[in-house]
């Protein structure tokens, strides 16, 4: 059902005839229920003040008010209680049906009260709960005042007829205001019209026989067709049928006809039980249809969001699988056969962990359990899938969790998608940082990364060393030669290193003609007869360009074995210090850490 719109109800003419109907109904109501000189027993007037006000702006709300307590004021001057009761009566029934509009405005964010179960209860608990309790009490004082019923039997007067007056009349008056009639008339298809044509019929010819012809009181008779129509037609053959109900049997037991005769009590009494069996039957009826109808809208728009899921699924790259909570695979979208090369059909009951690398199960279930553990959330995991083709070897599934009508996690909706262009390139924007961009020695980052891991190494009983290199005066080499030749030295002194070097150690440039190496499984001995090896390699000038300018260089050293029990910082510390020990010692020498 669409959203209500509000109405335009601002001209003079909407407002002369809402007060024209409310005098009339309240009118009718006077005169045909004031059975002991005090208040109407029956009222419904006020329902339908209630309804315009509920399918109208609040702006305009001032005005309907204003029309409808004139016409409430004329009405009790001419046929209720006399001109001293009008004003007062007129600002307690308006009051009534804006206490009822204010309360259904600020609880629900729809207009409508009649399609769901929420809306209708917070309806009928500002009605019933609120106020007519409220307007009752101020009603049965002014009619204690001026009528000689007491202000018991008043608010009871009161608090009945305006209960049911306003329970009976106002759903289907709002489904009029609404045009929710129109729209059913539009949308619903002739063989559902014709059942709904035949259940009313039904139903008005028992309401009919049970109060006019029936030789015993059968009150539950008309309960069953009142709840078969709900059932079948919807909240608006259930407000229909109370409205038959309450015509039928009101004039019946008005007339001194129907079951409600057997009641050895006065014609207001009799009007009182006949109300409080029109209650059970609205309160029976209309929270049953308004149920109905919420799930029939429920299963609609779960129909249209499985249309929608299967048309995204079924012409999707991404491979689409729905999940039980235990990791069985129920369905699988068509491009599985793509992108792992297995038919949809053959893994639907198979587990999803079996589509996953054994080394990246673990955090694939993990993300499957969290998806359970917080519904409303996504989740994103990225795996290597046991079996693919072509040149997929890294999937990212994005997982969220499938709620049941309990607002339980039933299983879990997951989405794959090759990620391996997006890995390759990740990897290569890392071994880009991790290389030093004019020597192709590693970056400062990546060399410290790899010290960090030898530490750890050498806790576990390794042995290695950490050598720091400065190129001596390399500064006067930028300052005679240019920044391109002090670029070109630096590039032959990281060949020449590496040349020498073996595959386990690295060599990293921290910073301008700093660098450090880390050498692998070498105590402090070995360690210093291959620094004396690297030295040794730079005996030989190194070419500055290709006109066969050449310059020699050296580098001072400082070493230091590592120790499992210090720190990196500690380590680089003792390292640096050896060095400019080796700096004021001449250069062009190597020094051990203290």
């Amino acid at each position: 059902m669409s959203r209500p719109v509000p109405r335009q109800s601002s001209s003079l003419l909407s407002l002369l005839i809402t007060g024209s109907v409310y005098f009339v109904v309240a009118s009718i109501a006077l005169m045909a229920s004031r059975f002991e000189g005090g208040l109407a027993f029956i009222w419904g007037a006020n329902a339908f003040l209630m309804a315009q006000l509920l399918t109208s702006r609040t702006a305009h709300w001032p005005r309907t008010i204003i029309a409808c307590a004139i016409a409430s004021a004329l009405s009790t001057s001419l046929f209720g209680m006399g001109p001293l009761a009008a004003l007062p009566m007129a600002a307690i029934n308006v009051s009534e049906s804006l206490i009822v509009a204010l309360i259904c405005r600020h609880y629900l964010s729809e207009r409508a009260v009649t399609g769901s179960v929420r809306p209708l209860v917070v309806f009928i608990l500002a009605l019933c709960g609120v106020a007519d309790v409220v307007t009752g009490v101020a009603a049965a004082a002014v009619a204690s005042l001026l009528t000689p019923v007491g202000f018991t039997a008043s608010w009871l007067q009161w608090y009945t007829g305006h209960a049911l007056g306003g329970l009976t009349c106002t759903p289907i008056l709002l489904m009029l205001l609404q045009g929710e009639f129109g729209r059913w008339m539009r949308h619903t298809p002739t063989a559902m019209k014709l059942e709904a044509l035949a259940l009313l019929a039904l139903f008005t010819l028992v309401t009919v026989h049970i109060f006019y012809w029936a030789r015993y009181p059968m009150l539950f008779a008309p309960l069953l067709p009142l709840v078969l129509i709900a059932f079948r037609v919807g909240h608006m053959g259930a407000a229909a049928s109370i409205v038959i109900l309450a015509v039928i049997g009101g004039m019946a037991t008005l007339s001194g006809l129907g079951p409600l005769m057997i009641i050895p009590a006065t014609l207001g009494e009799r009007v009182q039980a006949f109300q409080f069996y029109l209650a059970l039957s609205f309160l029976l009826s209309m929270p049953v249809a308004a149920e109905l109808n919420g799930r029939r809208r429920l299963f609609q728009m779960l129909q249209e969001s499985e249309s929608r899921f299967r048309a995204i699924a079924e012409h999707s790259g991404d491979l689409v699988l729905d999940i039980r909570v235990d990791g069985v695979i129920t369905y699988a979208s068509p491009s599985a056969l793509e992108q792992i090369g297995c038919a949809p059909d053959l893994l639907v009951g198979q587990s999803a962990a079996d589509l996953v690398d054994p080394r990246d199960r673990a955090v694939v279930s993990a993300a499957h359990r969290r998806a359970l553990a917080q519904p409303g959330a996504v989740h994103k995991v990225e795996f290597r899938p046991l079996l693919a083709v072509s040149d997929l070897d890294w999937c990212e599934m994005v997982s969220r969790a499938v709620i049941d009508d309990r607002g339980q996690p039933s299983g879990v909706v997951s989405m794959i998608r090759d990620i391996s262009r997006h890995k390759a390139r990740q990897r290569a924007l890392q071994q880009v940082a991790a290389r030093d961009s004019l020597t192709g020695a590693d970056s400062r980052r990546a060399f410290l990364e790899k010290l960090d891991a030898e530490m750890l190494r050498v806790r576990q009983g390794a042995r290695s060393s950490l050598l720091l290199i400065d190129i001596d005066h390399f500064k006067s080499v930028n300052d005679r030669h240019g920044h391109n030749a002090g670029d070109r030295v630096l590039t032959g002194f990281v060949e020449r290193l590496v040349a020498g070097l073996r595959g386990v150690d690295s060599i990293g440039r921290l910073g301008g003609e700093e660098f450090a190496i880390l050498l692998v499984d070498c105590d402090i001995d070995r360690a210093t007869i291959l620094c004396e090896k690297l030295r040794a390699r730079l005996v030989r000038p190194i070419e500055l360009n290709d006109r066969g300018e050449a310059i020699g260089i050296t580098f001072s050293a400082g070493l230091v074995e590592l120790d499992g029990d210090s720190t990196r910082s500690a380590m680089l510390e003792a390292a640096d210090k050896a060095l400019y020990r080796a700096k004021h010692s001449g250069r062009n020498c190597l020094r051990l850490a203290a």
